[in-house]
């Protein structure tokens, strides 16, 4: 069996294929017929701007010959791309099999609808004769470079940006609940001053959240200004309209971007590299998460809940493998890659064009997709853990060597206030604690042989492990958005 020639198409991609729910959300916007799709309705509402013109011509036309649309016409333009359906879908590409050339392609689909209009409007529509507006004054990229950052922006800021918010409030949400709850803390791997698994997870949410606003100022950029990006051919036709100040008009107010008016014959795609960075440093820092979330359940600090019916492995009944980190692991990582690969390479064109973008472009869904994939696995992975409280306790009261550093730290502030015998205060704990086991009674018993206050000694003799957290609950504060 020839698997490439089976009907319906056998996908190639995961996020098609096995990922197909987690990734859905984007195919309205990133895949090949979102994009076709708005390049139709950036078209069209080029096609209605001059026609019916704006708030700073009166309304006019811009164009002599042309007289104001009137609203059913309005609505039979932008449904063009409003009904844009399987159907639509298979003739455009039916289309562009014979051109070769996807922009092409759509403006002979809009022709096609203008021709159709007088089924639909009566024989008095005459929206025929607009048929030289389509693509009037543009190029190719014109349309590409505003339908790709129209679809960008909805992908991020519909799809993409509510999944990230919503895991970084479940991230508050569950340092809030364990703010006060002890965890010895591990630097390079080995135990350190106590923390509480609240400020830990506070952190990630602190993290997140700068980058959540980094991306709410984030500039979406459109250019509207020819094969050159001089307005050449309009201005030469039409040259008693300020053409700069339609394009402003036309990719603010009318596209939702943010007008670049000086570029090549490309939009310079900084906004993009921009974009993409901040996702990967997102992603970056999930990898992180994933990571430690792994370690953590191995250590024993948080327990899985089995998940009814579910194999953790093919020869082990015991285990429940933390799939969801690892899989979120190897997704961040892919989209990391793309990402890069996207932000490294976008910004730069050979002279005034090259196509290298045309095709590089078509890997964002991809990119985000796997990101996407990623902030779902962590969700998920997340709501089926819970802090496993005993063994969490028995590690702290297995390490009371962790108390070297206040002991140590009290009795240079008692030195200080003129107590006797605190010299050499780092190598004494040193001596009674590196490299042996100790426990409860050895610490006390270091404590009440020390010149201290009695108020303290009692109060360094009172601290355990589990009680040496500082100021961890209190931070916790701050990994609030």
């Amino acid at each position: 069996m020839d698997l490439s020639s089976m009907e319906p198409a056998i996908p190639l991609s995961p996020l098609d294929g096995r990922y197909r729910r987690q990734a859905a959300p984007l195919v309205d916007s990133l895949s090949e017929a979102a994009l076709n799709r708005e390049r139709i309705r950036v078209e069209v509402e080029w096609m209605i701007l001059l026609t019916n013109g704006h708030e700073g011509n009166g309304h006019r036309p811009v164009l002599e010959g042309l007289a104001n649309l009137d609203q059913r016409s309005t609505t039979y333009l932008r449904s063009i791309a409003e009904d844009f359906d399987a159907r639509g879908i298979h003739e455009l590409a039916s289309i562009e099999a014979k051109t070769h050339h996807d922009v092409k392609a759509v403006e002979y689909y809009i022709d096609r609808r203008l021709d159709a209009a007088a089924e639909h409007l009566g024989k008095d529509a005459g929206l025929a004769r607009l048929k030289p507006l389509v693509h009037f004054g543009c190029t190719s990229e014109d349309i590409n470079n505003i339908a790709y950052a129209r679809s960008i922006k909805a992908a991020v800021t519909q799809v993409w940006t509510p999944a990230f918010e919503a895991l970084t409030k479940q991230l508050t949400t569950m340092a809030e609940r364990h703010r006060d709850l002890p965890l010895l803390a591990m630097t390079h791997g080995q135990p350190a001053t106590p923390t509480t698994l609240g400020k830990e997870l506070a952190v990630y949410a602190h993290r997140l959240n700068r980058q959540l606003r980094h991306l709410e100022t984030q500039e979406y950029l459109g250019k509207w200004n020819g094969a050159t990006g001089t307005f050449g051919a309009s201005q030469v036709s039409v040259p008693q309209v300020d053409w700069i100040g339609m394009s402003r008009v036309f990719v603010t107010r009318r596209m939702g971007l943010d007008w670049n008016p000086l570029t090549t014959q490309i939009e310079s795609h900084d906004w993009q590299a921009e974009l993409y960075s901040t996702i990967a440093h997102v992603n970056r820092i999930l990898h992180n998460l994933a990571v430690d979330m792994w370690m953590y359940i191995s250590r024993g600090v948080f327990a899985q809940v089995p998940v009814r019916g579910a194999t953790g492995s093919s020869t082990m009944p015991h285990k429940v493998n933390p799939i969801r980190f690892e899989n979120a692991e190897a997704n961040l990582e892919v989209s990391c890659a793309l990402l890069s690969n996207l932000a490294g390479t976008l910004t730069e064109s050979r002279w005034q064009r090259d196509l290298t973008d045309s095709s590089t472009q078509r890997t964002i869904g991809t990119a985000l997709g796997h990101s996407l994939l990623a902030l779902d696995n962590l969700a998920t992975g997340l709501q089926e853990v819970h802090p496993n409280t005993a063994a969490i306790a028995a590690e702290l009261e297995e390490n009371w060597e962790v108390l070297g550093e206040p002991i140590q730290t009290a009795m240079r502030a008692a030195s200080l206030a003129g107590r006797s015998g605190m010299d050499h205060p780092y190598e004494r704990v040193k001596e009674l604690m590196r490299g042996k086991s100790i426990g409860e009674r050895e610490v006390e018993g270091f404590i009440r042989e020390l010149d201290l206050k009695p108020e303290d000694r009692d109060r360094l003799a009172a601290l355990t492990p589990a009680a040496y957290t500082g100021l961890a609950s209190d931070l916790v504060d701050f990994g609030r958005r």
